[in-house]
């Protein structure tokens, strides 16, 4: 098992950062020079639990994470492989994963890039494994939600049932918040719902290819992470957030 982080988006409503930097690049560090990024926060949890290899799906500003590679393989003792997508400015994130499908037969922890959150949700995942569980999303089950979350709906015994931005906070069980362990038993079926869903609609979260597999009978499952502290970096506000939480890491 490897890891695999998704850090091809461009995250527009963190200008001016990113307008040199990919989202991932962004410094969550108190100081902001650069220091700790989102990408270093993940690149040392899959260290820190044994993980010795990780790929990074690149797109916009791409060469700012090939300039750092060198050193982030020598910081966190991880070999990198990095791989491109080709239409991260055009398209959404669910053919951003599947430009990964050759990793993802390996199994991996992936992390989206924007992400910032404690090892312990890499540790339940992994705790979580065994009795069959292919694909199993790290879920957020305290925090009170919003419009803008992707929330997630479970049923006992059969996993997730929905997934999506579109529903009604109330109905949720709670929010994935963007890490999930894949087996590479599923690999396959992962990367023919991600072709599905993009085909019928580049603008869709790989979240919709997990629907997709749901609607076609795969067992999704989840592992809840507990009361910790975490953030999806979208804008201004959620940086100050997470260079609060960063710190405590």
């Amino acid at each position: 098992m490897i890891g695999l982080v998704l850090a091809a988006g461009a995250g527009r409503r963190l200008r001016p950062y990113t307008d040199t930097l990919p989202k991932a690049l962004v410094p969550v560090d108190p100081a902001g020079d650069g220091s700790l990024t989102v990408l270093d926060l993940t690149l040392k949890n899959f260290a820190e639990v044994g993980l010795t290899e990780a790929a990074i799906v690149v797109g916009y500003r791409k060469e700012a994470v090939y300039a750092r590679k060198e050193q982030l393989e020598a910081k966190y003792g991880l070999k990198l492989t990095l791989i491109d997508n080709d239409k991260a400015e055009e398209w959404n994130n669910a053919y951003s994963l599947w430009c990964a499908r050759e990793v993802l037969e390996r199994g991996v922890i992936l992390a989206n890039g924007d992400t910032v959150h404690p090892v312990s949700v890499e540790k339940t995942l992994l705790a979580a494994r065994g009795d069959g569980r292919k694909i199993i999303l790290a879920l957020d089950t305290v925090k009170s939600l919003a419009d803008e979350e992707m929330k997630v709906v479970t049923a006992e015994g059969k996993g997730v049932r929905k997934i999506t931005k579109l529903m009604d906070p109330a109905d949720a069980t709670g929010e994935y918040i963007g890490v999930t362990l894949i087996e590479a038993e599923a690999a396959a079926e992962l990367a023919d719902a991600l072709k599905a869903t993009f085909e019928r609609d580049p603008d869709l979260y790989y979240e919709d290819g997990y629907q997709e597999l749901v609607n076609r009978g795969f067992t999704v499952d989840v592992a809840p992470i507990g009361d910790v502290k975490w953030v999806e970096i979208d804008n201004h506000d959620d940086l100050a957030k997470g260079r609060d939480i960063a710190c405590q890491y």
